[in-house]
């Protein structure tokens, strides 16, 4: 049996260049068991923003009511999610067309165990010994066809013109189940976990996600390095080293490190 470990976390929900934030971001805990959302949501004036919201809401909700770490439990909070927003789009026409992307998080603190979910391109890393783990891999087209052959294997999903062509999400998943884990993964002291939105991602490649990491042990820290990173990533593609910050989506993360048990935990970061 794998020894305890702790978390400290830092978050972030931030809009973009847009005029509303469709990114959401939860939270919550029970005992040693903690539970971590993000959300991007897409269709319409407020559909986004809606569909978002309603995924993290329904998701917590299924968390608190039967909190667990396990492949049953995470499917249960995905068709929460799922059910909540099929919901809302059957009962209001202006938000029929919303969907929303979901990465989901649990860990058993006690059990130094995690297990994910996800449907849509936000994403889940797992960073260890040095080594950058993209444990989801994203539902969309671009990545469809650099799988399938169809453009170099080389190439990056992040410079595919395709890349924001989503083949599923909660409330249009096509047919497409959400990926789940169905085996706890085990954690060690000294790994790190990242959700995140791909407005973040999308700047950041695994060496600059691993170079950001400090040896500070905070998870703040460790948040603000990427930020800083993708900042200066979207400025450089822009060809614009100063002024205004060029066209960019709304971004939202979780950054968690695993600690031992003794060592002092950080304090959440409030997201804005």
């Amino acid at each position: 049996m794998s020894d305890a470990v702790r978390l400290s976390w830092a978050e972030l929900n931030r809009i973009g260049t847009r005029d509303r934030n469709q990114d959401r971001i939860g939270a919550a805990t029970n005992g040693a068991l903690a539970c971590f959302v993000v959300a991007d949501g897409a269709g319409g004036h407020q559909g986004g923003e809606t569909a978002a919201q309603l995924v993290v809401d329904a998701v917590l909700a299924a968390f608190r009511r039967a909190p667990a770490n396990s492949a049953a439990s995470l499917a249960a909070y995905v068709d929460a999610a799922s059910s909540a927003v099929a919901g809302a789009r059957a009962a209001d026409p202006v938000l029929r067309e919303m969907s929303s992307t979901v990465a989901l998080l649990v860990v058993d603190q006690a059990a130094a165990s995690a297990s994910w979910a996800h449907l849509g391109d936000s994403r889940i890393y797992l960073l260890r010994e040095g080594a950058v783990h993209a444990v989801s891999r994203d539902h969309s087209l671009a990545r469809q066809l650099i799988d399938a052959g169809y453009a170099p294997a080389a190439e990056d999903v992040r410079s595919h013109p395709r890349r924001h062509v989503l083949l599923a999400a909660i409330g249009a998943e096509n047919g497409i189940a959400a990926d789940i884990s169905h085996a706890g993964v085990p954690l060690l002291a000294g790994d790190a976990l990242l959700l995140c939105s791909d407005g973040l991602w999308q700047y950041l490649d695994d060496a600059a996600i691993l170079a950001a990491l400090p040896t500070s042990g905070r998870s703040e820290d460790w948040l603000d390095g990427m930020c800083a990173a993708a900042e200066r990533e979207a400025r450089r593609q822009a060809g614009d080293g100063r002024g205004d910050l060029p066209p960019r989506d709304d971004y939202s993360a979780y950054a968690i490190r695993v600690h031992a048990p003794a060592q002092r935990q950080d304090q959440p970061r409030e997201a804005p």
